[in-house]
């Protein structure tokens, strides 16, 4: 799964994994870093509204409904120490910050597009599985 292995290539299908597979490689997995970042309940929210323009963190906030300003504060600041949200500071009183996505964040978005093409795609199919009996 990482990239210190031998012959890993990008695509999943394509990679062998051992077996059983070592828990420390999974864990230091790029694909599973990145996979739990995106994942928890409010990131994928934010990249996908700071696709579309900057905000203001109480513009966001406003945005977002459910969302604290705790976790919200929390979430940019992982998704900028990350390298994929700007933090800009304009010299103002009170003093007021714009968040914008980073080239990198702007990369992220095509695949996140994908993935959610193909979860919108299959929803219903999953849904009717989950109904079925066990």
């Amino acid at each position: 799964m990482s990239t210190s292995n031998i012959g890993v290539s990008a695509s999943l299908h394509d990679h062998r994994l051992p077996m059983p597979v070592p828990v420390g490689e999974y864990e230091r997995c790029p694909v599973t870093d990145v996979l739990r970042q995106v994942s928890d309940k409010w990131t994928l929210l934010l990249l996908t509204l700071l696709g579309r323009r900057p905000y203001r963190f109480n513009e966001l906030h406003r945005a977002v409904e459910g969302i604290s300003p705790r976790m919200l504060s929390r979430t940019l600041r992982t998704l900028e120490s990350d390298g994929l949200v700007d933090r800009e500071v304009f010299p103002t009183l009170p003093p007021s910050v714009e968040y914008r996505l980073t080239p990198l964040g702007v990369s992220l978005l095509e695949p996140l597009s994908a993935l959610a093409d193909w979860a919108v795609d299959h929803h219903a199919e999953i849904a009717a599985v989950r109904q079925r009996p066990s």
